[in-house]
């Protein structure tokens, strides 16, 4: 059920090869999902979301340390637990039954824990969990309860996304969502409730977001407040945790999302933009050898989420000068209907690889305009952000310019995608997505379904704690969090571990497009350093993890 306001388990870690991350931390703006960019109308189909010293652990993104001792295969493994059971990813019921598996295995530690006195609330009405994970919940306001937004028949979500205006499209992340919520409610919801998620549609614009959860909180009484957008989150993050609000799978790969010491009602789901800019730098030493060092130009929205990215190579060069020998970033208005300008500067530089660090339809602007400028012929490569991966939306519109064109995807599936429509979870979905008449070809919708699952895989696990649907449990249920997502590539790991581990996705693929065959090819190995990531208290005065 979907009120409309305003608009409308652990896997073995992948082979830490080839690519990795150097340290780093980004700035912050607009990139949503690890999915489509958006277009200015809903029908446009997407598809898919400080200064540091070498070495230096700094947050939110791959230490060099890390790096390091991936490629000299010195990094330690996680432990294979050899009498787990195998399930068949390859039908629904498989996929469904190792859900219920997972699920089982963290209530069982979760409730071993708390019932040990170890986890959860304590006499001093402190919450604690693994790894350190704390909040004192005695800074609560008064009036704040465990169980707001739960009735017998209810459970009550808020959730704020752009609907309208220039990046209109992300709004189908929430139209997947409530699709998946539907079907879930028509399942038996969660313990029997049917999810009502509260929809206000901010335009992306920070201060409607704070408008809206301010009516979130004190009218609509939700049980946990999900938003989308990185100046918008930078908005509004203070205050929900201050209110003691479970902040779950933040729709953007900010890396002040991964900050369980001062935000621990906060949490990730995407690849943090600071690890995808790294990875752009790994990727350029690792096939560019003979060209070193390069000249990379990036063009960056100027935003909070731009900022992000353009910080995070930044980052990179500076501690690699023997890979990047000039780094040009070139800033665009949001809000800008072409890039000439900004792309003819950027062809002035001549450079061996150009990144595009933007978001929605921008994201296609920028391929078609490197084309118009004859770039294409001259450089070594060039890449699309992680958040325009999306075939139908940024791809397929550029013709064949888009061809042979690089992303570092995150390790999402394209739910429109050819090699992944006939695999079970995701035939699931497209068949839902038609039953309501919603067309899978937009592939947006399908991240709707990336954030859903998850989320309500959490909310179970939490109804089945002691002292059932809480606030409290459904934070230790978040923090004590490992599953098999059936939207992401094998390989990458899916988790969350209380104050050390705030990041749920560590790594990606490394995919070039192919135009004939409207099709993402991965190339090499998969990248996943699930737990390496440090967490980053985020500056928002002067950009960087603090």
């Amino acid at each position: 059920m979907q009120t409309s306001k305003g608009g409308f388990y652990r896997l073995v870690i992948a082979l830490l090869a080839m690519f990795m991350i150097a340290a780093a931390c980004g700035g912050g703006d607009d990139a949503l999902s690890g999915s489509d960019a958006a277009q200015a109308t809903a029908s446009d189909s997407g598809g898919d979301d400080a200064e540091e010293d070498e070495g230096e652990d700094e947050g939110g993104g791959l230490s060099q340390d890390a790096v390091e001792k991936a490629v000299s295969g010195d990094a330690e493994e996680e432990e294979v637990d050899a009498d787990a059971p195998t399930f068949d990813r390859s039908t629904l019921d498989g996929i469904w039954e190792e859900a219920a598996y997972n699920r089982q295995l963290m209530i069982d530690e979760i409730t071993e824990k708390v019932n040990a006195g170890e986890w959860g609330v304590g006499d001093d009405n402190v919450l604690r969990g693994p790894t350190g994970y704390e909040i004192d919940l005695n800074g609560c306001p008064g009036d704040w309860s465990n169980t707001q937004g739960v009735s017998d028949s209810e459970l009550r979500l808020g959730h704020t996304l752009v609907q309208s205006g220039n990046l209109a499209a992300y709004g189908n992340i929430t139209h997947g969502m409530v699709n998946y919520f539907d079907w879930v409610n028509d399942n038996g919801g969660i313990g029997g409730r049917a999810i009502n998620m509260i929809v206000f549609d901010d335009g992306y614009v920070a201060a409607q977001t704070i408008e809206y959860v301010d009516e979130l909180i004190e009218s609509e009484n939700v049980f946990a407040i999900q938003n989308g957008g990185s100046p918008n989150g930078l908005a509004v993050y203070d205050k929900i945790n201050e209110e003691c609000i479970p902040h779950p799978f933040y729709i953007s790969g900010h890396p002040a999302w991964g900050d369980p010491v001062n935000h621990p009602w906060t949490t990730s789901m995407q690849m943090s933009y600071a690890t995808e800019a790294m990875l752009w730098g790994t990727w350029i030493k690792s096939n560019l050898t003979d060209q070193l060092p390069v000249k990379v130009a990036g063009l960056v929205m100027d935003n909070d989420f731009g900022l992000a990215y353009e910080i995070g190579f930044e980052n990179y060069a500076e501690a690699n000068p023997d890979v990047v020998s000039e780094y040009l970033p070139v800033r665009h208005d949001p809000a800008a209907p072409t890039l000439t300008n900004e792309v003819t500067t950027i062809a002035a530089f001549d450079p061996d690889v150009f990144i595009s660090m933007t978001a929605g339809n921008p994201c296609l602007l920028a391929i078609q305009e490197v084309e118009a400028a004859g770039l294409l012929e001259t450089m070594s490569a060039a890449f699309t952000p992680s958040v325009c991966k999306g075939i139908a939306a940024y791809m397929a519109p550029a013709g064949m310019g888009a061809d042979k064109w690089w992303v570092v995807g995150g390790g999402l599936k394209d739910t429109s995608d050819p090699k992944y429509i006939d695999e079970p979870f995701i035939s699931f979905l497209n068949d839902n997505l038609t039953a309501a008449g919603l067309d899978p070809a937009i592939s947006l919708l399908g991240t709707g379904y990336m954030f859903g699952y998850p989320y309500v895989e959490a909310l179970r696990v939490a109804n089945e704690l002691p002292g059932g649907l809480t606030r409290t449990n459904f934070m230790l249920a978040l923090r004590n969090f490992r599953i098999y997502h059936p939207q992401t590539m094998a390989g990458i790991t899916n988790e969350m571990i209380g104050a050390t581990d705030a990041y749920f996705v560590e790594g990606s693929d490394f995919s070039q497009f192919d135009a004939t065959a409207q099709t993402w090819n991965q190339v090499g190995e998969l990248v996943d350093a699930n737990g390496g990531t440090p967490n980053c208290a985020w500056d928002k005065a002067n950009g960087g993890c603090k």
